[in-house]
């Protein structure tokens, strides 16, 4: 059990009593904080990662004004856990439940404990999240979409929500603000339902002929038809609510740039998460064909085009220096994950996970070695970092950042790292456990990969998963795209790591 973690950071143990933060700290006191989650970016899909069919220009000027990390991680190879950790500081195979959820599914963040923006609202900030959120809502999986939705966002640490319940390819696909479903109406009741059809509405799988993007065989994404998309569940009514996928990411944009303007004299804390490039990719007009890498490579572009806004508006306010922007991904790229849509015929070259091995699903690099740039206030300039962080992390380092003290059972799995968010610290965590599958652990550029009995290969989104019935042992240091399996070659570092990765389990 870690006996400092939770400490602010000193300038030396002498000076524990007397002082709550260091001078960095204290020099970077009450700077806004905004966190830009996008959903299954790859490591390659930047060209500040080294893309070179795609250009990415206002993302390579966030990473040109801070710091990138090349070994950062989501917790998880997929997105509800991966948003669960960064939410509640604790590893998501440490809580039953927190697997991909239906659009119907009941909260899993806990209320009555510590969460990432409950440590901004204990420090005074406002606090918003705009975008997906994919962590379930209210107390049950059957529930009134035409009432308040509680508990959700606004109940684990958020003053202001806007958001939609879990992806774009599932049901309901509405828009929820504070807990109502926007233009919801009494006389056109929202049902939804992942068991059996409901309502009159055509499905994707009886009516191919009115889908404007074909789903792919056999992943189901030819259920209930919103705008002319398949979606994963059934869905009956709220013929207003529905949003227009064309649409959603303007949107989104839109009520983060409106609690932006609305927060100019009081710190704050936005979480912003995007929806590209997840599927279904639908990117506005002004987007579409420009890549030249088919639907997913224009979601990217209107990924980058949607940071590039957000910074402009913190310029013209005279907010881009007292302000924190940390961008990063919930897991690895997948191309095709549900629609015919071009990612994978019009891929021309591009390597989504750059020199990565895997991707999303996978427990190799590729699933959860993700971009992660930091910006702003006290954030080095130009530096290249390689290191080890896990989102998982901004939990207990915004406590550092913003003076709050964590107890000792909070967020027990978060490290500490204010000095290498900021690029001051090379070395960043020693281990880290990844999670896809099975669990992997890596220390000092050591990566162990437990065995497993599931499918080394995915045919269906074409994925190495990682999945294999021995040990793996990789040298990351030499072997980043996991290549050469030299668990025979090395068997000490085999037990050693193999013990660590048992330990963990136990906490």
């Amino acid at each position: 059990m870690k006996k400092t973690l939770f400490l602010p950071i000193l300038l030396s143990s002498s000076l524990a009593i007397t002082l709550p933060m260091t001078l960095l700290a204290q020099k970077m006191s009450k700077p806004n904080v905004i966190y830009i989650y996008a959903d299954d970016l790859g490591f390659g899909d930047l060209s500040s990662y080294g893309a070179k069919q795609i250009e990415t220009p206002h993302l390579d000027k966030l990473a040109q004004s801070g710091t990138r990390f090349t070994n950062a991680h989501s917790t998880s190879a997929t997105c509800t856990p991966s948003r669960f950790a960064l939410m509640t500081g604790t590893y998501p195979w440490r809580q039953d439940g927190t697997g991909i959820l239906p659009g119907d599914a009941k909260l899993i963040v806990p209320t009555d404990k510590i969460t990432l923006p409950k440590v901004f609202k204990n420090a005074g900030y406002a606090t918003a999240i705009v975008g997906k959120w994919h962590m379930g809502l209210g107390s049950e999986v059957k529930k009134d979409w035409n009432a308040a939705i509680k508990p959700g966002p606004n109940d684990v640490g958020f003053d202001y929500s806007f958001i939609f319940p879990a992806t774009a390819d599932r049901v309901p696909t509405v828009f929820l603000e504070n807990d109502q479903v926007v233009a919801a109406e009494a006389n056109d009741p929202i049902l939804v339902d992942y068991e059996k059809k409901i309502g009159n509405d055509p499905t994707g799988k009886e009516h191919p002929e009115l889908l404007k993007m074909q789903s792919s065989p056999g992943q189901g994404h030819n259920q209930t038809i919103v705008n002319g998309i398949g979606r994963i569940g059934y869905m009956s009514g709220g013929t207003r609510a529905r949003w227009v996928d064309e649409e959603v990411s303007t949107t989104f944009l839109h009520k983060a740039q409106d609690f932006i303007s609305q927060h100019q004299n009081k710190p704050f804390f936005l979480y912003f998460c995007l929806t590209e490039p997840h599927v279904p990719r639908m990117p506005a007009t002004q987007f579409r064909g420009k890549s030249k890498l088919g639907y997913r490579g224009d979601a990217i572009l209107q990924l980058d085009w949607t940071v590039g806004q957000i910074q402009q508006q913190l310029q013209l306010l005279g907010m881009d220096k007292n302000t924190i922007i940390i961008f990063s991904s919930d897991n690895g790229p997948v191309l095709d994950d549900g629609y015919v849509d071009g990612a994978v015929a019009q891929l021309n070259g591009h390597q989504p996970a750059g020199p990565l091995r895997g991707g999303k699903y996978s427990i190799f690099e590729g699933g959860t070695r993700v971009p992660f740039i930091v910006s702003g206030q006290g954030v080095a300039k130009g530096k290249v970092s390689n290191a080890l962080i896990s989102q998982m992390d901004l939990l207990a380092t915004s406590a550092q950042l913003v003076g709050v003290r964590l107890k000792a059972d909070e967020a027990k799995d978060s490290k500490a790292l204010l000095k290498t968010l900021t690029g001051e610290d090379p070395k960043g965590r020693s281990t880290m456990v990844q999670h896809a599958q099975t669990l992997a652990i890596v220390k000092d550029d050591w990566k162990y990969i437990a065995p497993s009995k599931g499918t080394p290969y995915m045919k269906l989104t074409d994925t190495e998963t990682g999945n294999l019935p021995e040990d793996q042992l990789y040298d990351l240091k030499n072997d980043i795209g996991e290549k050469n399996n030299v668990a025979a070659k090395y068997p000490e570092k085999v037990t050693e790591l193999k013990q660590l990765l048992e330990g963990e389990r136990k906490k």
